[in-house]
């Protein structure tokens, strides 16, 4: 289990970095964009649809294994708080499954969408140009595919320690 465990963790701090970095990128984009705006009056073509098709996407769900395995989401415990160890890491693998279900759905409808697109080569308009895009939408199935990835791995991990209890 340890190997699944290195390969997840490996896998979602990766996702986290690009995000990083693609956070980076889209700053430095618009503030470039922003100063020849202001002071040339000559703002670089596409900069929203960029920031839009790709910037953002990556932002947003790269990260969500990372998120996850960091326990960064919003957690409500009024009804689970005083429930014994064993009974709360046996509650925390079945919501994990239950997770993981709505993620491998997901994951298989974002992953036929973004075939399809790529199959269709997906482009927007930008200006006077072209951008493609359908590249982007392979970000939203890698990532719920990655998360799901470590859901597992945590569920399996949450019954190893209940049983040890």
């Amino acid at each position: 289990m340890n190997k699944y465990t290195s390969y997840t963790e490996a896998a979602l701090r990766v996702l986290m970095w690009i995000a990083c970095a693609i956070t980076f990128i889209m700053m430095m984009h618009i503030t470039v964009d922003v100063a020849l705006r202001v002071l040339f009056n000559a703002p670089l073509v596409g900069t929203f649809e960029v920031a839009s098709a790709y910037y953002m996407v990556a932002v947003m769900f790269l990260p969500l294994a990372y998120v996850s395995r960091h326990e960064g989401q919003i957690v409500v415990e009024l009804f689970t708080r005083n429930l014994k160890p064993r009974t709360l890491f046996r509650w925390d693998a079945a919501v994990h499954f239950i997770t993981i279900i709505y993620l491998l759905f997901f994951t298989w409808n974002t992953g036929e969408m973004a075939a399809e697109q790529t199959k269709l080569g997906e482009v927007w308009e930008a200006g006077e140009y072209f951008l493609h895009v359908w590249p982007s939408r392979w970000i939203m199935p890698i990532s719920f595919g990655v998360m799901a990835a470590y859901l597992l791995v945590r569920m399996v991990q949450d019954f190893r320690k209940s049983a040890g209890d």
